[in-house]
């Protein structure tokens, strides 16, 4: 039976305003499955709790997980993640991004063994943190929500502004776990299919959304 990391719940945010796409990005067909159900299948192996965060939720029912909307009014990720922070039972919460095809478990366990002592465990990729593929723990809920309050809505200002707490992990750890495609590789626009995708994936994209 496979382990699930403890105190930990695995959370997907499926927000954003998708401008960029002709289609909700996480359904997007990678592999034969949509993003968000191969995302949520690997949470499943990984966390005993998972829900979705989402203020659209009539799309994501069929799933059969938990979904919380934003507790503030407030566009953008942080949101998202005080809400997941507020809703979980667990005092951590693993979050991703729902448009990212292919975040590796063996990363995700990597990162999770390095939350003592810290408040928030955050891969660095390319030189720049990925604050959607992160594990944040309930400690910084107050912060959070007052930078919210506050309107400061850059994630990657907050951990700088509170890095004390923060447990970066390097590119070179993270490359030497990898197993295949970046963890990081987002799909924010249709050029990004074509960059990323196996040919059979672009086909059915452009077939399914011209």
């Amino acid at each position: 039976m496979t382990k699930f990391l403890n105190n930990c719940t695995g959370v997907i945010l499926a927000g954003g305003e998708n401008k960029r796409m002709p289609v909700l990005k996480s359904f997007i067909t990678v592999e034969g499955h949509r993003i968000i159900e191969k995302n949520l299948k690997i949470m499943k192996q990984l966390f005993k709790d998972n829900f979705i965060v989402t203020n659209q939720p009539e799309y994501y029912t069929y799933l059969e997980t938990p979904l919380f909307g934003d507790v503030y009014d407030t566009r953008g990720p942080m949101t998202g993640i005080f809400t997941a922070l507020l809703n979980s039972s667990s005092q951590w919460v693993f979050i991703s991004a729902c448009d990212m095809p292919f975040i590796s478990e063996d990363v995700i366990r990597f990162m999770a063994s390095k939350r003592d002592n810290h408040d928030a465990v955050v891969p660095i990729s390319k030189g720049k943190s990925e604050p959607l593929f992160a594990f944040y723990s309930k400690r910084y809920m107050t912060l959070m929500e007052k930078s919210i309050l506050s309107g400061e809505k850059s994630l990657r200002g907050f951990l700088h502004n509170h890095k004390k707490g923060v447990q970066y992990i390097t590119s070179r750890d993270i490359k030497r776990i990898e197993n295949g495609k970046s963890s990081f590789i987002n799909l924010n626009t249709p050029a990004d299919i074509d960059a990323h995708l196996r040919t059979e994936d672009i086909i059915k994209f452009k077939k399914d959304f011209k």
